[in-house]
């Protein structure tokens, strides 16, 4: 199966770092927070990517070309023309496909923009800034077994996101947070059936709105609820607060050897 990852919005909400480079690519430990997302589903065995890119998108490509420059030794040797040796190669059982799917395009229209390299497969999407501690074969297996077009993994936090109304695994429908609730919220780490392109629009298509609420209401859609670790990175202390749990070598997420 292959993993989609939204990767192409303007992270606005975390300027210091994404004046830079795309969100994605804001680094926790010294690597990209998606390479961190991409280690996780690598250790359940799959390892086929697609990645949904906009805002900066030459620069994930870059960073994959120069993958090796990134995580071996390398020697330049002048001594006889140019030559290049990457010394003990460190690499992935990883096959990266990084799509350009637009500056100003919606999550929707990003998943729907790279339906060709899909094809007629169920697959995993999730969040390019977001990391988690989830069983992704036991997400997998509780998909099949409800056999229904979309799982998504929810998970409760102190609330500032939009929330779903889940009944008997069902989600039902989307409202706005109050400073009361404690219902579970999207975090990302679905599962999806090829069907779901028959839910999405153009460029303009908010994923999290219309095509999740027809679902919702078509009884197709359920909620895989997750009570581990499960943070985004959204702000410049959320970027911290990781940084601090890697640097203590007790990163939650960290499931890979």
């Amino acid at each position: 199966m292959k993993v989609v990852l939204l990767a192409g919005g303007l992270g606005t909400r975390i300027s210091e770092e994404t004046q830079l480079r795309p969100k994605p690519m804001v680094e926790v430990g010294g690597m990209p927070i998606l390479w961190h997302i991409m280690k996780e589903y690598s250790y359940f065995g799959f390892n086929q990517f697609i990645i949904c890119a906009g805002y900066k998108q030459h620069m994930i490509k870059e960073w994959f070309a120069n993958y090796f420059f990134h995580t071996c030794d390398v020697t330049f040797d002048f001594t006889q023309g140019e030559h290049v040796i990457i010394h003990d190669k460190k690499t992935e059982p990883w096959k990266v496909t990084v799509v350009d799917t637009g500056l100003n395009t919606m999550t929707g229209g990003r998943i729907k923009a790279i339906q060709k390299y899909i094809g007629d497969e169920p697959f995993f999407m999730t969040y390019g800034d977001g990391v988690c501690d989830v069983n992704i074969a036991d997400l997998l297996n509780f998909h099949r077994k409800n056999g229904k077009i979309a799982t998504l993994t929810a998970v409760q936090i102190q609330q500032r996101f939009g929330l779903l109304d889940i009944q008997d695994g069902y989600v039902k429908a989307f409202r706005e947070k109050s400073q009361l609730d404690t219902d579970p919220i999207n975090a990302g780490y679905m599962v999806l059936e090829p069907e779901i392109f028959n839910y999405l629009g153009g460029k303009e298509c908010v994923f999290e709105k219309e095509p999740l609420q027809r679902l919702a209401d078509e009884g197709e859609l359920v909620s895989y609820l997750h009570t581990g670790f499960w943070q985004c990175m959204d702000t410049k202390k959320e970027h911290e607060m990781l940084e601090k749990l890697w640097e203590s070598g007790k990163a939650p997420w960290k499931i890979w050897k």
